[in-house]
């Protein structure tokens, strides 16, 4: 029997960074055409972040750059209408995390192009940096120690 051809709407990947999750969408549009997520019109080279589109956030230009960095890199800035869900942390650890999430999302598109020129920059390493907890008995943080009487 023969396997039918997939047909894939858009590819999803997962990007994390500290507290940061970031669920990535990158959806195959013509360049006249729409996808419509949810309420959302998105055309091919958007990127919409929770809804919004990035002109809209408060990101500066170089962030916003760096955003759009793996697809800049493998040469889909136009290609791609994406949409991303981002939950956690601060405005750094949610940039990363949807930055990872765009690496992993292009890699499910081809995986044997994209990885040496996406591993070559070191977006699909997942940095492990995390907060550390703080102990008992350091007055509130991880690795301050209370001070000890003079005598």
């Amino acid at each position: 029997m023969v396997k039918k051809a997939k047909d894939i709407s858009y590819y999803e990947a997962v990007g994390r960074r500290k507290q940061s999750v970031a669920r990535v969408r990158l959806y195959l549009v013509k360049k006249s055409a729409e996808v419509s997520v949810g309420k959302l019109k998105i055309k091919a080279g958007e990127i919409f972040i929770n809804g919004k589109s990035v002109a809209e956030t408060s990101f500066k230009t170089h962030k916003k750059m760096f955003l759009s960095f793996p697809l800049t890199l493998t040469k889909n800035e136009n290609r791609f209408a994406v949409s991303i869900l981002v939950s956690g942390g601060g405005t750094t650890g949610q940039l990363d995390a949807m930055v990872h999430g765009i690496a992993r999302a292009l890699l499910t598109v081809d995986n044997d192009t994209y990885r040496p020129l996406l591993k070559a920059n070191g977006l699909l390493t997942r940095d492990p940096r995390k907060k550390e907890t703080r102990k008992v008995g350091t007055g509130g943080k991880a690795r301050r120690m209370k001070q000890s009487p003079k005598r």
